[in-house]
Formats: C-alpha cells, structure tokens, sequence
C-alpha cells in the first residue's frame, strides 16, 4: 500500500480534473449515475423510443411489401429488412434480461449489422435512382437509434447519426437526379431518417444533466441538518468500512484464526486501520456541514471557495444554512446562463467582541461572499429571499462582481 493511498485504496488529496476529489460522494454518485446500467430514469424513455421505432418499422415494411413490384431484384432489400428485425428484437430481448444495459462490444455488433441493412437497402434501390421515394430499412435504422439514446454515451450516438447522414447523402447525390420536383422529397427522407435521433439525443443528455444537477442538490442539501462537526456520507461509509474490516480482524485474534503474535503484514494491516480511524475522527472534528456541502458536490465544487479556519459555519442553525445554502446554488444559476469563469468565495468570521450581544447570549457571525461573473442584475429575487433566511445582508458591487455580506446571529456556543 502507498503511502499516498489509505487502506481502502483511495490516493489521499487526489483532484478529479474538473475540481472536484475524486473520492468524495458527489463524483462518485455522478460517476455511477454515467455508467452503464444507471441510466437515471432514462430507461422509460427507452421504452417509448423503442415503441415508436416499431412503429416506424411496420409503416416501412408495409411500404416496401407494397413495392415489391417496383424493385428489379427483391432480394437485398428483403434481406436489410430480415437483419433488421433480428437486430432490433434482439437488442430489446438482450436490453430486457440484462437491466437497461448495452455494453461496448454489443453496440459496435450492432452498428455493424444497421451498416450491412443501410448498404444493402441501398443497393436495392440504386437502379431505381430515386432515394426519397423508395428508401425503406435504411430509414428505419435511423429511427433504430432512438432506444439507444438511452443506453450509450451521446457522443457515439453522434458519431452513428452523422455517419448515417453522410451515407444519404452520398447516395442521394450518386444515385438520384436532383431537380426542383425530386429535390424536397430527398431532404424529407434525409431529414426523416437523422432528425428523430439527433433531436432524442439532444432531449436525453438535457433530461441527464437536469436529473444530475438535481441529484447532486439533494446530497448537498443532506448536510444542512449535520452536527457542528461531523463526517461526510463517503467518510461515513469509509468508517463503516474500516470498523468491518477491524471486526473481522479482532474476530480472528479471538478465534484463534489469525495466530499471536501478529506477522509483519497483518501487524501492518492493523496499523494501518487504526491510523485511518483516527485520521478520520480527527477530521470530523474540524469539518463541518458547508465544508462537506462544497467539497462533496459535483455543481459546487468547482466553483465554490470556502474560506472558514475557525469552522464558524457549524454554528449557523439548520434555517439559516438552508438559506445560505440555497442562496449560493442560486447565485451559481444553471450551466447555460452562467457566464465563464464564474466564481463564489465564501468567507465566515471572525468574530469579534463588537459583533456579540450585550448579554452575551448571541454572537454575530460575518459571512461574506464574494463573487466574479456574476452581475447584480442577473440575480434573481429568489436569491435574496433565500440570503434573508440566513440573515441581515448588505449588497454591493463592481462592474461583473457582487459581494454580499450577511451577518448571521446564532447562539453563543460558550452558552451552550
């Protein structure tokens, strides 16, 4: 084991590029939340995509058995049409026993067969010179790629989308005399055959990104109704980790399993998870709710500065850290709005004799928050109610920046 990395594998301070640890709560939610088989909700969606693939299918089948008369040799596209079916019945099958998952080498199988059913629909119809009117599994596999939206990385549906556009219209320019009476009924079938995936693939990564905003709001939104000082929810399960792993070794002195006097590994083993226990009770003992609502958030972590030595935001009550809380959130806005380089400091104390109340009961605790990026005109009063709940605030601002400092009243914890 390195001395870099604690006894459950995890190199101590190491950064995600993005800023935020790699170890903590949020990256790793949002890292489960991107792989495959946790599809965030997406999997109904997949459903509906598939429906309407189906759909689309029987209406292009029936066209082309309607057609047949018109084709010089049947078979290819008659085969397209077989490869075609197999495949989407397959993958529904496979996609059903395997919980919403579609592995690498599944989906590259898969655009292999869609690409043999696009050539060989093509091949069908080029004496025929016309790909706007007898078009058929080429176009379904366009509408194919909707239920596959849900299942794999946007950007490889991306790729197949754009290659299955390149596809058309090289075919339509190879093939098809283009005129003022031909010419709007090839881009129908082109834009028929790419838009439906590209329009599912923009709606499923917008529906992604909102679910993973909102979830990484519900996990910082946990912490407000933390102790003074208290763990993190990965630290917390790192705990629960190494109290088993210190049972099962206890267990074994007892039993006589592991033999006494301890060899040189397990005695290093037990040094190790007596050196994280107190490394993790010793940070509990410096760390509170702000400093884990930061820290463990994909959304604010990369934003966000927290400047608090004294650990004063433990004394805020549970009202005015929501207020706080929520206030910072606001003043970030969505990723679309926010302009770049946007940035949000967040100073408490110290706090001084002049801030106490005269009977000594209450002290104030300065909280200054210091933005760039962000315009006093493009916060919204939703912000300032939410900064009114964690206390008397004063605004003001310079050119792209505002700093809003918010004195918080909370007990005096030498009366507690």
């Amino acid at each position: 084991m390195s001395i870099d990395e604690n006894t459950l594998g995890v190199v101590r301070g190491r950064r995600a590029a993005r800023g935020l640890p790699i170890s903590s709560t949020g990256a790793r939610s949002l890292r489960q939340a991107r792989a495959a088989g946790a599809t965030l909700g997406t999997g109904y969606l997949g459903v509906g995509a598939a429906v309407v693939a189906a759909l689309q299918a029987v209406y292009g089948l029936t066209f082309f058995l309607s057609h047949l008369s018109a084709y010089p040799d049947v078979a290819p596209a008659l085969v397209a049409w077989l490869l075609y079916i197999a495949t989407f019945i397959g993958t529904a099958v496979l996609v059903t026993v395997r919980g919403d998952r579609l592995t690498t080498g599944v989906f590259a199988v898969i655009g292999v067969v869609l690409a043999v059913v696009v050539a060989l629909d093509f091949v069908a119809i080029w004496p025929l010179h016309d790909v706007g009117a007898y078009a058929t599994s080429s176009v379904a596999v366009g509408f194919g790629l909707l239920p596959i939206v849900t299942l794999r990385p946007v950007r490889e549906v991306v790729v197949a989308t754009a290659l299955l556009f390149v596809a058309f219209v090289v075919m339509v320019a190879a093939s098809t005399p283009v005129t003022s009476d031909s010419g709007p009924q090839q881009i129908c079938i082109v834009a028929l055959a790419v838009l439906p995936s590209a329009i599912a693939t923009f709606a499923v990564h917008r529906f992604r990104l909102m679910v993973q905003v909102e979830l990484d709001r519900v996990l910082v939104q946990s912490n407000v109704s933390q102790p003074r000082f208290a763990v993190g929810m990965l630290a917390s399960d790192e705990l629960a980790r190494l109290d088993l792993a210190a049972e099962k070794l206890l267990d074994g002195v007892s039993n006589g399993d592991v033999p006494l006097p301890l060899s040189p590994k397990v005695a290093s083993q037990a040094a190790s998870l007596a050196t994280e226990l107190r490394l993790h009770l010793i940070e509990g003992r410096r760390e509170t709710w702000l400093h884990h609502a930061v820290t463990e958030s994909e959304y604010l972590g990369r934003s966000v500065t927290l400047v608090d030595p004294s650990s004063l935001a433990g004394l805020l009550a549970p009202p005015q850290r929501d207020g706080l809380l929520q206030g910072v959130w606001l003043l970030l806005g969505d990723s679309k709005s926010r302009a770049p380089g946007t940035t949000i400091q967040l100073a408490l104390g110290p706090v001084t004799a002049a801030s106490q109340s005269f009977a000594g009961r209450s002290v104030c605790v300065p909280v200054v928050i210091s933005t760039t990026g962000i315009r006093r005109n493009r916060v919204t009063p939703a912000t300032w109610n939410a900064l009114e709940r964690a206390g008397e605030y004063v605004v003001s601002s310079h050119e792209s920046s505002v700093k809003i400092s918010v004195n918080c009243i909370v007990d005096n914890p030498a009366e507690a």
